[in-house]
């Protein structure tokens, strides 16, 4: 996200960007570990994710803290799972609008579609 000559590097400026990038996703982490555990339950990601506009079941949060906890820690996803969870669901959500022109809420693609879409944004 931050090498933007592809050269597997970063300058000063991409450090400094990944660097408040970081920062502020710290910051809405603590915001919603309200009871300051160190960890997002699932109803602290669920209001999370509702809060970021995300229409999401409980259950699908609850599944998402499941996936991305750490085996043999506390229950809960950890600052870098929560990043990556969130960063994850933006760019799912983007490829998700850039095929539902009509804004229903629905979209039609094949398998390899997606696939090629989710590979591209997620790599």
């Amino acid at each position: 996200m931050f090498d933007k000559t592809r050269s597997g590097q970063i300058d000063i400026f991409g450090f400094s960007a990944l660097w408040d990038f970081i920062q502020r996703w710290r910051a809405l982490f603590q915001q919603y570990d309200r009871d300051r555990s160190g960890v997002i339950s699932g109803s602290e990601l669920h209001q999370a994710l509702a809060q970021m506009g995300y229409n999401l079941s409980p259950q699908f949060s609850e599944a998402l803290v499941r996936h991305y906890s750490c085996r043999g820690a506390r229950p809960g996803i950890q600052l870098d799972r929560f990043i990556q969870v969130c960063t994850q669901l933006q760019s799912m959500t983007q490829v998700f609008r850039e095929r539902d022109n009509a804004m229903t809420g629905n979209i039609r693609m094949s398998y390899e579609d997606f696939l090629s879409s989710a590979v591209g944004r997620l790599m």
